[in-house]
C-alpha cells in the first residue's frame, strides 16, 4: 500500500495519463449523418470521422462499367436495406479499385438524402488494425447505422493469422458480421495470398488439398469478386479525355494522346493513376507556360 505522502502524486499521474489517452470510441459518432467516413485507429480504439475523402467521381472512371455497375448495385442494395454482398476488388496496380468503392459510397449517399433516406457509413481499417476488428464490431453492434468496413490493398503474409479473424467476421453468425454491416476490401492479389505462400502451405501439409482450400477460402467468403485488369491502349486514352476534358486543358487531343503515350513509356505501365499523374505534369506545364 502506498504512504498517504504519495496519494497526490499517484493521483496526479493518474490524471495527467487520462488527459493524454485518448477518448475510447463512442458508437453515437455514428449516428451524426453529417460525417460519412470514418478512420478506425486500432491501437487506441478511436472512431475518427473525416470531413472529406480524396477520391474520383465516376464519371471519370472508364473501361470499368460492367465492375461498376455490380459494386454500385450491391452498395445500393445494402443502403436500401436489402441482401448484399461483401465485396472483393483485386487486380492491377492503379485501375481504380479503391477509387470505384469510394465513388459509388458517395453516389450512393447522394441518392439517400435526396430520397429522405439514411446514408451509409464508410470505415477505413488499415492492414495493421485488421486484429482489432473485433473491438470494431463491437462498437458497431451498438449503432443501427449500415456500415461498409473498408480495408484497401489487402494482402497476407506468410506466417500472418490475421485473415483467420477477418474470414470469421465475414462468417457472420453470432459472434461474426453484424447484418447492417459489410466488408469491402480492394488487392493486387488474386486470392490475397502470393502463390508461394499458397504452394508451401500444401507441401508441408499432410493433405495438400486442404491447404490450398484453407488459403483461397478467404477469398470465397466474398459474395462478389470483381477483377480490374490492365488498361488497353484504348482505355488509357479515353481516361487520359476524360481527365482533360474535366480540367479543361488546352491542347490537342493529337498531341495529349502523344505525349500520354510517351508518358506511360516512361512510366513502364498504363492505368488510371498514371493517368492521373501525366494530367497532374501537363496542367502545371500548361498553367505555367500561360503566365
Amino acid at each position: 500500500m502506498p504512504s498517504a505522502a504519495f496519494l497526490p502524486l499517484l493521483t496526479r499521474i493518474a490524471e495527467s495519463l487520462e488527459r493524454i489517452a485518448p477518448p475510447p470510441a463512442d458508437p453515437t459518432v455514428l449516428e451524426d449523418e453529417r460525417s460519412d467516413i470514418f478512420l478506425w485507429q486500432g491501437t487506441t480504439a478511436n472512431l475518427q470521422p473525416l470531413k472529406a475523402m480524396q477520391t474520383v467521381p465516376l464519371s471519370l472512371l472508364k473501361g470499368i462499367d460492367q465492375q461498376m455497375q455490380k459494386v454500385l448495385a450491391n452498395t445500393r442494395f445494402f443502403a436500401q436495406g436489402l441482401a448484399a454482398n461483401n465485396v472483393m476488388l483485386w487486380g492491377a496496380r492503379g485501375m481504380g479499385k479503391s477509387s470505384l468503392v469510394k465513388a459509388c459510397l458517395l453516389r450512393v449517399n447522394e441518392e439517400q438524402r435526396k430520397a429522405g433516406q439514411p446514408p451509409l457509413a464508410l470505415i477505413e481499417i488499415p492492414r495493421d488494425d485488421l486484429h482489432t476488428l473485433p473491438q470494431l464490431l463491437a462498437l458497431l453492434r451498438c449503432s443501427t447505422r449500415r456500415v461498409i468496413l473498408f480495408c484497401d490493398d489487402l494482402s497476407f503474409e506468410a506466417q500472418d493469422a490475421d485473415y483467420k479473424s477477418l474470414k470469421s467476421i465475414l462468417d457472420g453468425g453470432i459472434a461474426g458480421r453484424p447484418e447492417h454491416v459489410l466488408v469491402y476490401a480492394t488487392s493486387n492479389r488474386r486470392h490475397l495470398m502470393p502463390r508461394h505462400m499458397i504452394e508451401n502451405e500444401a507441401g508441408d501439409a499432410i493433405n495438400p488439398g486442404e491447404a490450398i482450400e484453407e488459403k483461397l477460402s478467404l477469398s470465397d467468403r466474398f459474395g462478389l469478386w470483381i477483377g480490374l485488369y490492365g488498361a488497353t491502349q484504348e482505355h488509357y486514352l479515353s481516361i487520359i479525355d476524360a481527365y482533360a476534358a474535366e480540367r479543361h486543358l488546352p491542347i490537342a487531343q493529337e498531341d495529349l494522346h502523344r505525349r500520354a503515350l510517351q508518358w506511360a513509356i516512361q512510366r513502364g505501365s498504363r492505368s488510371g493513376r498514371v493517368a492521373a499523374q501525366f494530367i497532374t505534369a501537363l496542367a502545371a506545364e500548361l498553367a505555367t507556360a500561360q503566365r
